[in-house]
């Protein structure tokens, strides 16, 4: 598969969109948030459900968050959640990170969250993101790192599923494991002034482990993922029901706990 034409795995089932409109700026883009200030132009790569860009619009008002994505119709949802919010100064439009139609220079802050695993050529998304970032600005990156998850209780049908994930992803162009190499991508893409650094989501209360079992395991039956996992030879419907079935049982034990590790690059341009 050429690189420029990777498919994006997960597609906007409701169980993708339910983990996706959770994130906000302060439990995705916490290592960004101290370089905004009011006033600042914003452009948001791959915006999905639009929550983080909804928080970033609030953080930099009077200043413009430019929103972006592949889909117009996950735009409209973006759009519905900066309207809820009374937020005024975003602008949605579909893009593709690897040839963004903007001029040099355009915006204080470029952000991806969760982007770069998904893309053909990471290296070179970075360096449009770059290209349209003013001079001194901060081209900002997340990504999680799936070979770097861990959970407990340990159990071989969670390591099926983390196996068989990471195959897929790959099948379709993307990197799982991109937050280990955010850092390298960088400096591939040209910067050389850049903060590197990590954080991790943690599912163990009885509410959250019950919620993030519970999506994971409607995105392993129902979801673009569980279509493309089947049809590409990589997993049988019946496998993909004995992986779901598993995140269930997980979800429900009382010491069940999970971690979500990600990389992160703050990049000045």
């Amino acid at each position: 598969m050429p690189k420029e034409t990777a498919v994006y795995t997960h597609g906007h089932h409701e169980s993708v969109l339910r983990s996706h409109r959770w994130r906000t700026a302060a439990n995705s883009a916490a290592y960004l948030i101290g370089e905004l200030r009011p006033g600042m132009a914003v452009l948001d790569v791959g915006c999905g459900p639009g929550t983080i860009t909804a928080d970033l619009a609030a953080l930099v008002a009077p200043g413009r968050v430019t929103a972006v994505d592949t889909s117009g119709d996950i735009l409209d949802r973006a759009a519905e959640v900066a309207a809820r919010r009374g937020l005024e100064n975003i602008e949605f439009t579909t893009a593709d990170v690897h040839d963004l139609d903007f001029p040099d220079d355009s915006f204080d802050i470029v952000h991806a969250h969760q982007v770069l695993q998904h893309v053909g050529d990471p290296v070179q998304a970075l360096r449009e993101m770059r290209r349209v970032c003013r001079p001194g600005g901060i081209v900002a990156a997340r990504d999680s790192d799936y070979a770097a998850m861990a959970w407990y209780p340990e159990a071989p049908v969670m390591d099926a599923w983390l196996e068989l994930y990471r195959r897929v992803a790959r099948a379709n162009g993307g990197e799982p494991d991109a937050g280990r190499r955010l850092l390298c991508w960088a400096r591939q893409a040209g910067f050389t002034d850049i903060t590197p650094s990590a954080a991790a989501w943690c599912f163990a209360t009885p509410e959250n482990r019950v919620w993030w079992s519970g999506l994971w395991a409607d995105r392993t039956v129902g979801s673009v993922y569980a279509k493309l996992a089947v049809d590409g030879g990589h997993a049988t419907t019946a496998q993909l029901n004995g992986i779901a079935a598993a995140w269930h049982t997980w979800g429900e034990q009382d010491d069940a706990w999970f971690m979500v590790p990600h990389g992160e690059v703050l990049c000045r341009a």
